[in-house]
Parts: C-alpha cells; structure tokens; sequence
C-alpha cells in the first residue's frame, strides 16, 4: 500500500515515513505542493495543514476521488479542520500524535472504502439479476412470512427488496446449512433472515423451524403449494416460467420443480420416464421432498 505524506517539517516527515514502513506500508515524502501534485496513485494522502505559506487544497482537490486524505493539523479550528473537510478530506489527526492512533485511522478508512467497493459492486449484480423482474408486491407485510412461488428468482427478488424497503440487515442462509438454527436463535433487532431450501428439511425439522421463527423477522421460500405453516403465508406466481429469465436450477431442485408441478399432468410411469428415473426413485424423491401425490 502506497502512503504520500506531505509535510514541509522534513525530520517529522522522516519520522512518520520510517514508523509506516516499519510495518510494510510503501511511503514517500513531499515538502512542497509542487512536489505533492505527482502522477501517481496512493492509497493515502497524509497533508500537513501548516505547510510554509502554501495552500494546501490543491493537494486535497487533486487526491480526493482515489485516495483517503487525512489531514495532520496543529489546531483545531474552522480553517484547518472544517473548510478542508467539506472540501474532499476524510479525517484529520491533531499532532503530536501517536503513530498506532494514525494507523488506526488509516485501517479504518482502509477497511471502509474497501467494504463500500464491494457493496457497490454487489448492487449492480443484484440489479442486473432482477432487472427483468417488474412486480407490484405489498412490502409492508409483517414478519415472519412463508413465500410460495413457482420462481426462486422471483422469492429472491421479494426477500431482497423487502429488507431495503423497511431498512432491515439483509441476512441470508440455506436449510442445507448446518447452523440454520443458530441464525434464527442469534437474529438482532432491525435484521432480517432470508432461507431458501425449505424442501430439504424433513417434516419433523420443519415444524422445529417454523415455530422457532414465528416471532423473528424471517423470510422462507418455498416450491410447496400446499405446505402447511403457522406462519402468514404469501404466494407470489409467475405463468410460464419454469426457468425465468435464464435461471439454472441444482439438480435436486429442478427435480422437485417437476414433481410439484407436472404430476398431476402425468402418471407417475411417464413422468418418471421423463426424469430419467424409476418409479421407486421417483416414490423416494417425493418422501425427500415431502411432496404428497395428487389423487
């Protein structure tokens, strides 16, 4: 990581420059603004706000949008704290300060623009995974909440939405997890747990969990029309769409799709067939699943 720290006061410069070196940072040193403005790129910008006679908002004006700028400053007061935030610097630090408490700062800033990098990243393929998903849903509904639909996508798109809209911290977790049960037992106040893979819990495993998350704020989806739930449930159908969108189903999944929603079309000998599977196979897959035949 690259550090420039600018300070016309040459041995304190040295003396900061040594101590971030020590401990693996890369650091040059300017005196001047002449010197400051480089074609360069650094992670962080440490700027002396008393440098002899000189302006130092060129610096702050020139770093701003790709380095974290934090000012070292003599005194606190409207010129060399306030003006020079407004204008583009992340922090100041009052000297004499102790190198662990600027480190400090600088992790923190560090950690920061990284976590804020990610996120920035994560919504633009989030908005490009739903952006062709227009629905009309009613966000303002209690939790717990038991979403049917014959779309993952579309689940997912609801659970997502729904925390942004009511200013939830998104949680996600499967049913194929081992530590499901904690996330529901541990969820904070003003988050929410979103759980996908219903299906794959056994009766017995899901009436644990819906009586553990009927007084959490928890999201379930699941494929299963006629599943039985003390919890409200809100069924979201999309027509024609056993892969919406390009959706690629895990295997067990698409399995489950097909049962759910095409045997009450076939006989459990074509519809078997069609699956590539045998009919005991097929008998096994819906006591997996706890799908129960239509007469």
């Amino acid at each position: 990581m690259k550090i420039l720290v600018v300070e016309n006061e040459i041995y304190l410069a040295q003396s900061i420059s040594s101590k971030l070196t020590d401990i693996g940072y890369n650091c040059e040193i300017a005196t001047t603004l002449k010197e400051a403005i480089k074609d360069e790129k650094f992670d962080v910008v440490l700027v002396s706000t008393n440098i002899s006679g000189q302006n130092f908002y060129p610096i702050i004006e020139y770093y701003k949008d790709n380095s974290i700028v934090i000012l070292m400053i003599s005194y606190i007061s409207n010129d060399t704290v306030s003006k020079p935030l407004k204008a583009g610097a992340k922090d100041y630090i009052l000297k004499p300060f102790m190198i662990e408490e600027l480190i400090r700062k600088i992790e923190h800033y560090l950690s920061y623009e990284n976590l804020k990098r990610e996120n920035d990243s994560l919504k633009q393929y989030i908005n490009y995974t739903f952006e062709h998903i227009f629905i009309e849903i009613n966000y303002q509904q209690q939790l717990p909440l038991m979403i049917v639909s014959n779309s993952q996508k579309i689940a997912d798109y609801f659970a997502i939405n729904y925390a942004k809209k009511n200013n939830l911290i998104f949680q996600y977790s499967s049913f194929k997890s081992q530590n499901y049960m904690s996330k529901i037992d541990s969820l904070k106040y003003k988050s929410m747990l979103y759980l996908t893979d219903f299906y794959y819990l056994k009766p017995n495993e899901k009436e644990i969990c819906l009586n553990m998350a009927k007084k959490k704020n928890v999201i379930i989806s699941t494929m299963e029309d006629d599943m039985q739930t003390i919890i409200p449930k809100l069924e979201i159908k999309m027509l024609n769409t056993v892969f919406d969108n390009g959706d690629v189903l895990e295997i067990d999944d698409y399995i489950r799709f097909i049962i759910m929603n095409y045997q009450d079309r076939y006989p459990d000998t074509e519809l078997s067939k069609k699956l590539g599977i045998s009919r005991k196979s097929l008998w096994e897959k819906r006591k997996k699943y706890g799908i129960a035949k239509t007469k």
